[in-house]
């Protein structure tokens, strides 16, 4: 199927499947210099490629999960490495939202007083400080 086809198809922009085929994502069957053509296989390859962007992992990352073929080779362990990220951020969002609506609904006088927003502010200077020291640019 021509790159049109494989655009109306999966929503993916012609631009784009040009970009992911200079990346080594897909590749067509159609000599250099014609309209680019692409195997059925090409949805399967893009689908990962979604399904990797959408669990956070790079172009790179996923390039590494595709074979010369297009076949999926999916590597496990860097899947579980994701999902233990993922977990991580999840936990500080909700210890964040949590902190958050306490010090919205705090009935103490003022934050200052406030001994949970203390902590909250301790915690975010802190994790302030440790962005500092692990940035380049810092």
């Amino acid at each position: 199927m021509d790159i049109a086809e494989v655009a109306r198809r999966t929503g993916v922009p012609a631009h784009t499947l040009r970009f992911y085929e200079k990346k080594g994502l897909i590749s067509s069957v159609s000599p250099r210099g014609v309209r680019r053509q692409f195997a059925p296989s090409v949805l399967d390859q893009l689908a990962l490629i979604a399904l990797g962007q959408a669990g956070g992992l790079s172009l790179d990352e996923i390039r590494t999960m595709l074979s010369p073929s297009g076949e999926a080779r999916v590597d496990r362990a860097m899947l579980v490495a994701r999902a233990d990220e993922i977990d991580a951020t999840i936990k500080q969002l909700q210890a964040m939202s949590r902190g958050l609506r306490h010090a919205a609904a705090c009935p103490a006088a003022s934050h200052a007083a406030c001994p949970t927003f203390q902590r909250l502010l301790k915690a975010a200077a802190a994790g302030a400080l440790k962005q500092q020291r692990t940035c380049p640019h810092g």
